[in-house]
């Protein structure tokens, strides 16, 4: 008798709809952290096209910027766990704990890593019109003339600031730092001559060096980017201690059920291993992400580790 109604409960489990089975069933809304135009706003994109092709259901980016980033992610870690409200995260969440005393959320509490969607080289350009032709003119520079020469970035404790933290110790220069609310807006800075140099992930760039609004002098990795085959690798323009990547993906609120982050998980791989969306992330100098979520969350406690020396290094105080 026990052993018959023990199978009668795992068939009725067996037929019972999971999440994953039903999900979506109403359109999903990713949250970008940052204004328009910086390289997660451009990944998210992407992968909203693709999985608002493969699902019949529209994803849709939505951005609220400001505060480097804590203010849009505030908002997915206090939204239903429902599948509906997904973070486009980058490499600046491991930089935040380490920058602020305290955080409207927790990455462990609060949010689960979902996955990646892609991982960047970081690339160092300057405007137009710039003296410097290279690297090494522009290292030599700023030694001569410490903190005279600044540098944007998408806010204080984001990843292109901290990138140029990393430069800073890496060359031995000094330099002025100017936040803006993004590095898209940080872009437009150095396009107008507001700033001297920028040290951004390559989707933000390339564009931009294609169209002859801005000069990249080096990009991380060990080859150089296909699509500028003429900018040298920092250890080809002389600097070969710096070794900067940024990644990019995609976090749920705590609570979103394991079937759910799973079905999400997959979606993603598919989408970002896609051959046009392949095609486009190689011609930002992207590769495509689609990492499990245990490998993703790993990562992230990594991460957030190593920043917090780069961080306390750097003299970076908490606000």
């Amino acid at each position: 008798m026990l052993n018959r109604l023990i199978a009668t409960v795992a068939m009725l489990c067996a037929t019972l709809p999971g999440h994953a089975e039903t999900w979506p069933s109403k359109p999903v809304r990713i949250v970008v952290p940052y204004s328009a135009g910086g390289t997660t706003d451009f990944v998210a994109r992407q992968v909203a096209q693709k999985l608002t092709e493969s699902t019949g259901k529209s994803f849709f980016v939505e951005n609220k910027p400001g505060a480097s980033g804590t203010i849009g992610t505030m908002q997915v870690a206090r939204a239903a766990p429902d599948g509906y409200t997904l973070l486009a995260n980058d490499t600046t969440y491991t930089m935040l704990p380490s920058l602020f005393k305290t955080l409207p959320w927790d990455h462990e509490r609060d949010l689960v890593p979902v996955t990646t969607i892609a991982q960047t080289p970081v690339i160092i350009i300057v405007p137009t019109g710039s003296a410097f032709k290279n690297l090494q003119q522009l290292i030599a520079y700023a030694k001569q003339n410490p903190g005279k020469l600044n540098f944007g970035s998408g806010g204080a404790g984001s990843s292109t600031h901290l990138a140029a933290e990393v430069f800073e110790k890496s060359s031995g220069v000094s330099l002025t730092h100017i936040p803006y609310k993004g590095a898209g807006e940080a872009l437009m800075g150095l396009i107008a001559g507001n700033v001297d140099l920028l040290i951004t992930a390559t989707p933000t760039a390339i564009p931009q060096v294609k169209g002859g609004k801005a000069r990249a002098l080096a990009v991380t990795g060990a080859a150089r980017v296909p699509t500028l085959p003429e900018v040298p690798t920092f250890t080809e323009a002389g600097l070969k201690d710096y070794a900067v990547t940024n990644w990019f993906g995609l976090a749920a609120p705590k609570g979103t059920p394991p079937d759910l982050v799973a079905k999400l998980q997959s979606e993603v791989q598919k989408s970002v291993q896609s051959a046009d969306v392949k095609e486009r992330l190689a011609s930002m100098g992207a590769q495509p992400g689609g990492i499990p979520s245990a490998e993703f969350a790993k990562r992230i406690k990594q991460d957030t580790v190593t920043w917090t020396q780069v961080a306390k290094a750097a003299n970076v105080k908490p606000e």
